[in-house]
């Protein structure tokens, strides 16, 4: 059973940074591309940042040169480093994992985390 699992989030103020992890077992990480979604209060889920299996990265508009994904294949984990942290990404930020190549922001991924809180004070 392929199971993401995030940690990492937490209260920063604005200007802050912060790293989000996920752990994912039960696949060969190689095979799987991945991404980070998030969801404010009120608000559509939206893709923030996806890798797809051979490395190709991109990025929502919003997040673009302040936020960072990538994996660390040895450790089967994916992050996100968020830096320049603003309000408006205040969320709950999920991890997904899919077996196809690439699926970049499309939420169409197979497997999900329960997700972790991000919170941007001003």
């Amino acid at each position: 059973q392929v199971q993401p699992v995030e940690s990492g989030g937490g209260s920063v103020q604005a200007g802050g940074s912060l790293r989000l992890s996920c752990a994912v077992s039960g696949y060969t990480w190689s095979s799987f591309c991945m991404g980070w979604f998030r969801q404010a209060p009120g608000k559509e889920r939206e893709g923030v940042a996806a890798i797809g299996i051979d490395g190709t990265t991109t990025y929502a508009n919003s997040v673009k040169g302040r936020f960072t994904i990538s994996k660390d294949s040895a450790k089967n984990t994916l992050y996100l480093q968020m830096n320049s942290l603003k309000p408006e990404d205040t969320g709950m930020y999920y991890c997904a994992a899919d077996r196809r190549v690439w699926l970049g922001l499309l939420a169409w991924y197979d497997y999900w985390g329960h997700g972790t809180q991000v919170t941007v004070s001003s």
